[in-house]
C-alpha cells in the first residue's frame, strides 16, 4: 500500500497530520467513534436492527467497528465489495444491488459458501433461477422498488410472485424485503423529507399486506438511510437500517441538518500562490467527487472561502474580497461534497486524532465495482 510505505513511519507522531503528503484523505478517529457510537445507541433505543451500508466507507477496519458496537452486519453494494469485506472476515453481509450475469452468479454462489450470513437482494424470477442452476445456498430479499425505478419489483403483485418463486427454490431462503428510498435521503427540509417518506412507507405497508396475505409475511424489512433514519424509526415498518454515510457526514448529509459530525476530510496543499486573490492547491477532480458541487472549505483559509475546480489535479481557493489566500506550502482542509465516490479515490484513510497521525487503515473495497 503505497500510502503506508510513505506515511507508516509518521503514525504516533506528534503533529504528524502536517506533514502528509496531499492529497490525503484524512478521518478524525474520535469523530469517526462518536458516529459509530450514536447510531448504534439509536438502534438499540428504538429496537431496531442496524446493518450498516458499508459502500460508504468500504473498509474492513471500520466494518468491525459498527460490528463491535452492534450492528448484525453490514451492507455492500456489488459483489466485488462484498468479496473484499468477506476476506477481510466480515460475516452477515447484504448485497443490495441484484448480481446478474453467469460469471457473476457463480462468484455469488461460491461467495456464499464460504461466507457465513450472505444474503442478496433481488428483484426477478430469471435471478432466482440462475441461482439454483448455480447451486447457490443462500438467504434472498424482494427488492422492492420505492418509486425511482432504478431496482426493485414493480408492484404487489411482482413482489409475491418472486416471493414464491424464492420459496420453492431448493438451496435458497426467502428472507424478507428490501426498500431504500434513495431519492428521499436528501431532501433537506425536514417535514418535507418525512412527507415522502410517508408516502414511500404507506406503499410498503401495502406491499407488506400483500405478501402476508399470501402467506409470505417479511421476516425482515430492510432499508431507510442516514437522511431518513429518525423517520424511518418513528413510522414503525422497517425492522432493519441501512445506514451508510452517518459515519462521516458529506455536505450533501451535513445540509440535511442531521445529528453527526464531519469525520471525514481531505487535506491539500497550497502549490501556487502567485496571486493576491487565489492560491492554487494539489486537489483537483482526481481529489473529490464532483456531481455534489464543489467541496466546503473547512480550515486553513479565511472564513467563507470558496473553492472551485481547476483540472484533474488542480482546483483554487478563493478567499472572500479583502482576505488574503493561504500562503505556498499552507494545507487546506476540506469535506468531501459526496462521501462514497470520494472514498472510491483514494486507497487508504489517513486517521488522525488532532493533529496527530494515529493509523493508515485500508479501504479494501476501493474500486471492487464488479
Amino acid at each position: 500500500m503505497h500510502a503506508l510505505t510513505l506515511h507508516e513511519h509518521l503514525i504516533g507522531r506528534q503533529g504528524s497530520r502536517a506533514a502528509l503528503n496531499t492529497p490525503a484523505l484524512i478521518v478524525d478517529l474520535p469523530a469517526l467513534e462518536r458516529n459509530i457510537a450514536a447510531m448504534a445507541a439509536f438502534a438499540a433505543r428504538t429496537g431496531l436492527r442496524l446493518r450498516p451500508h458499508a459502500k460508504t466507507h468500504k473498509s474492513v477496519e471500520i466494518a468491525r467497528r459498527q460490528i463491535a458496537a452492534g450492528a448484525v452486519g453490514v451492507c455492500c453494494a456489488k459483489l466485488g465489495e462484498a468479496e473484499a469485506l468477506s476476506e477481510g472476515g466480515i460475516e452477515n453481509i447484504l448485497i443490495t444491488s441484484p448480481v446478474v450475469g453467469p460469471a457473476a452468479v457463480e462468484r455469488l454462489a461460491a461467495l456464499a459458501a464460504r461466507s457465513p450470513g450472505l444474503m442478496a437482494a433481488v428483484d426477478h424470477p430469471n435471478s432466482v433461477d440462475a441461482l439454483v442452476r448455480a447451486g447457490a445456498a443462500l438467504t434472498l430479499l424482494v427488492d422492492i422498488d420505492p418509486g425511482i425505478h432504478r431496482t426493485g419489483v414493480a408492484d404487489a403483485d411482482a413482489a409475491v410472485a418472486l416471493a414464491r418463486r424464492i420459496d420453492a427454490a431448493p438451496n435458497l431462503s426467502y428472507g424478507g424485503v428490501q426498500f431504500y428510498c434513495g431519492a428521499q435521503q436528501h431532501i433537506e427540509v425536514t417535514g418535507a423529507r418525512r412527507a415522502a417518506l410517508v408516502d414511500r412507507t404507506d406503499y410498503l405497508k401495502a406491499v407488506i399486506a400483500r405478501l402476508t396475505e399470501a402467506g409470505l409475511a417479511p421476516a425482515l424489512v430492510t432499508g431507510g438511510g442516514s437522511g431518513s433514519h429518525a423517520i424511518d424509526a418513528e413510522l414503525g415498518v422497517l425492522n432493519e437500517l441501512q445506514v451508510g454515510s452517518y459515519i462521516f457526514m458529506d455536505r450533501q448529509y451535513s445540509d440535511c441538518d442531521l445529528p453527526f459530525e464531519t469525520s471525514l476530510m481531505i487535506d491539500a496543499r497550497v502549490i501556487s500562490a502567485n496571486r493576491p486573490t487565489l492560491a492554487t492547491v494539489d486537489a483537483g477532480f482526481k481529489a473529490f467527487a464532483t456531481e455534489a458541487g464543489p467541496p466546503p472549505v473547512l480550515s486553513g483559509a479565511p472564513a467563507g472561502s470558496v473553492y472551485h475546480f481547476m483540472g484533474d489535479e488542480h482546483g483554487c481557493v478563493v478567499p472572500p474580497r479583502g482576505e488574503a489566500p493561504p500562503r505556498l506550502g499552507e494545507v487546506v482542509t476540506f469535506a468531501a461534497p459526496h462521501c462514497d465516490p470520494t472514498v472510491n479515490l483514494y486507497e487508504a484513510y489517513h486517521v488522525v486524532a488532532g493533529d496527530t497521525l494515529v493509523g493508515i487503515w485500508a479501504i479494501e473495497g476501493r474500486g471492487r465495482s464488479a
